[in-house]
C-alpha cells in the first residue's frame, strides 16, 4: 500500500518559501536523496541571473529541490518542464512544489526521459541532465534538438566520483563510465557548442550554444 504523505504548510502561489526549500533540502539529504550540491547551484544560478530563461528543462526531478531552485531566476511567465520516472519521488516532489509555493512555475512529466524526450517539441533556454548515466549520449541529442539559439545545457555528475578521467575499468559502473566520456567527447568536439568542464560538485558540464 502506498504511503499517503502529509502536505506541509503551502506559501502563497508564486512566492517561494524559502525557509520549507532549506527543510527539503535537509530532509533529502538525511534521506541520502541526490539532490544538486551548493557549488554546483552556484554555478548554475549566476548563469540563471545572468541570462534568465523563460523555458527550462530538466531531466531527473528526483525530489524537485533543483526545479523550486531554478524557478526563482525565470522569466515572467516562465516555466520549468521537469521528468522523473521514480513514482515515490514523483509523488513527494509535487508535495514539496506545493509546500514552496511554485506549482504554477513547474510541470512533471511522469515516466521514462528515454520514451518522453523524444515527444517533447518545445524550445528551451536552459536544459538540466542529472539522471540516468549511462543515457548522457542520448539525453544530449535530444538537449540539442530542443535548445534554443544562445540556450545552455548543463550536465550534472559529469565526472562521477573521479571514474570518467580515471583508467576506471570495473565492470560494475563501465557502461556509466564509458557513456559519460562519449558524453564529454561529444561537447567537446561539436563545432557548435562551446564547452567547459567544471570540478564543481561530481563534476558539471556547461555547453553553451555558439
Amino acid at each position: 500500500m502506498r504511503q499517503i504523505l502529509p502536505v506541509p504548510f503551502v506559501s502563497e502561489v508564486g512566492k517561494m518559501n524559502k525557509e520549507e526549500l532549506e527543510k527539503i533540502k535537509q530532509k533529502a539529504l538525511e534521506e541520502h536523496i541526490p539532490i544538486i550540491m551548493d557549488d554546483t547551484l552556484d554555478v548554475i544560478e549566476k548563469e540563471l541571473k545572468d541570462n534568465p530563461p523563460k523555458r527550462i528543462l530538466e531531466i531527473g526531478t528526483a525530489v524537485g529541490y533543483s526545479a523550486m531552485c531554478f524557478s526563482e531566476f525565470l522569466t515572467e511567465n516562465g516555466e520549468i518542464h521537469t521528468i522523473e520516472r521514480d513514482l515515490d519521488r514523483i509523488q513527494q516532489a509535487k508535495i514539496n512544489i506545493r509546500s514552496v509555493g511554485v506549482e504554477d512555475k513547474i510541470k512533471i512529466y511522469e515516466g521514462d526521459a528515454v520514451e518522453i524526450l523524444p515527444t517533447l517539441t518545445e524550445r528551451y533556454d536552459m536544459i538540466f541532465i542529472d539522471a540516468a548515466k549511462g543515457k548522457y549520449p542520448f539525453f544530449l541529442k535530444e538537449a540539442l534538438r530542443m535548445i534554443n539559439t544562445n540556450g545552455v545545457i548543463f550536465a550534472d555528475n559529469i565526472l562521477y566520483k573521479g571514474y570518467v578521467m580515471s583508467d576506471y575499468n570495473k565492470h560494475k559502473q563501465r557502461t556509466a563510465v564509458r557513456n559519460l566520456r562519449e558524453y564529454i567527447k561529444e561537447v567537446s568536439e561539436n563545432p557548435n557548442l562551446e564547452t567547459k568542464i567544471l570540478e564543481v560538485g561530481d563534476g558539471l558540464a556547461i555547453s553553451k550554444i555558439k
